[in-house]
């Protein structure tokens, strides 16, 4: 968590299609003018990590691609060719005025182990507290399907939580979240603010997916949001296209879409049981059970499970639903899934400590 900071810890996403430039700006300048804000601001106190997509992009680029290949492996070669151009863009920029910074490359692997993902915030912070900005960007080059975030939106809400940011800002080419899909919904109307997660939910039933060049969409910003303003950080969502957006959220203005947080947010561990696992089965719960896990903050027993899915070994991440498929929780399991199998019904036998579960919000 935050120690000796006397400014503000924000954490700033930006994806590929801010980077690959717009008109005639390229992706040298577009790179350039973020680093001069980012730079600015941070010499002003705040701490601040940047996580930056665009490795597959500028490999497409240098390799003279038409379009974004569509195969893992043909991906990470991408990345392979595009990381260090990256990377070396950033350098220069942030060299500009000083500032160092860290290259940060994470798999969902890294964050799904308790131990890798206290090892990955121990090494965070104490960047941060060098003076160091993290360029963080997922592990493209090596990222297997199962251990992929899938988007950037997913990795800096969980990196916003591992450093404890006060604020999420996601830099899109878009102004922000309405209603509707604006480009085939002519009555969809901008969102300034979503105060709690009902109202999240409710408009992310509009959200959209991405274009050729990016992998997220509305829909992963979405996910996002519900992430970091679980744990208590503000999001905001906003056009990174024009520059000048970037210094007026800094300078506390309210542009594009800001997501409250939490008034009760989920403390350290059990946002990391909630967000930063991948979960290898689902335990289906009888009412009894569903109540007093919900209701009487009691573990989970074999007694009230009537249907386990998926094989898994002992403290692997699962999902309870309810008997009718809601999503309850998430937990590590006591027992694997031959073992649950084998006594599920019976009674004085514990599935799920309660230390170990988090209720999912609602």
């Amino acid at each position: 968590m935050r120690t000796g900071s006397r400014g503000r810890r924000r954490v700033i996403k930006v994806g590929t299609s801010l980077l690959r430039g717009q008109g005639e700006r390229s992706t040298a300048e577009v790179v350039a003018e973020l680093a001069a804000t980012m730079a600015q601001q941070q010499a002003q106190g705040d701490s601040l990590a940047l996580v930056t997509s665009g490795a597959v992009g500028l490999g497409c680029i240098a390799l003279q691609m038409a379009k974004r290949p569509t195969e893992l492996v043909a991906l990470q070669a991408a990345a392979a060719v595009g990381q260090g151009r990256l990377m070396a863009m950033y350098q220069e920029a942030f060299g500009r005025d000083g500032l160092a910074v860290a290259q940060v490359l994470l798999t969902r692997g890294d964050l799904a182990s308790r131990r890798r993902y206290q090892n990955a915030c121990r090494t965070l912070e104490q960047l941060l507290s060098w003076g160091v900005l993290p360029v963080i960007n997922e592990n493209d080059t090596l990222a297997s399907d199962e251990l992929r975030f899938g988007d950037n939106d997913t990795l800096s809400a969980l990196v916003a939580v591992a450093i404890g940011a006060d604020e999420l800002i996601l830099l899109t080419d878009v102004d922000g979240l309405y209603s509707g899909d604006p480009r085939s919904d002519a009555n969809a109307k901008p969102i300034h603010e979503v105060l709690n997660l009902r109202e999240l939910e409710q408009y992310g039933q509009g959200a959209t997916g991405g274009g050729q060049w990016g992998t997220g969409g509305m829909t992963t910003k979405i996910a996002a949001a519900r992430i970091a303003t679980s744990s208590g950080i503000r999001v905001h969502l906003a056009d990174g296209r024009d520059p000048a957006v970037l210094k007026a959220l800094f300078a506390g203005e309210r542009l594009g879409t800001v997501f409250q947080p939490s008034a009760t947010p989920l403390p350290d561990r059990k946002g990391w049981l909630a967000h930063a696992l991948m979960p290898q089965g689902t335990l289906q719960l009888d009412p009894g059970a569903e109540t007093a896990v919900l209701k009487k903050g009691a573990s989970l027993l074999a007694v009230g499970v009537i249907g386990v899915e998926g094989q898994f070994g002992r403290s692997d991440a699962v999902r309870l639903i309810s008997a009718d498929g809601r999503e309850l929780g998430r937990g590590l399991s006591a027992l694997d899934s031959e073992e649950l199998r084998q006594c599920m019904g019976k009674a004085g036998i514990e599935v799920v400590h309660r230390d170990q579960l988090v209720i999912s919000p609602r």
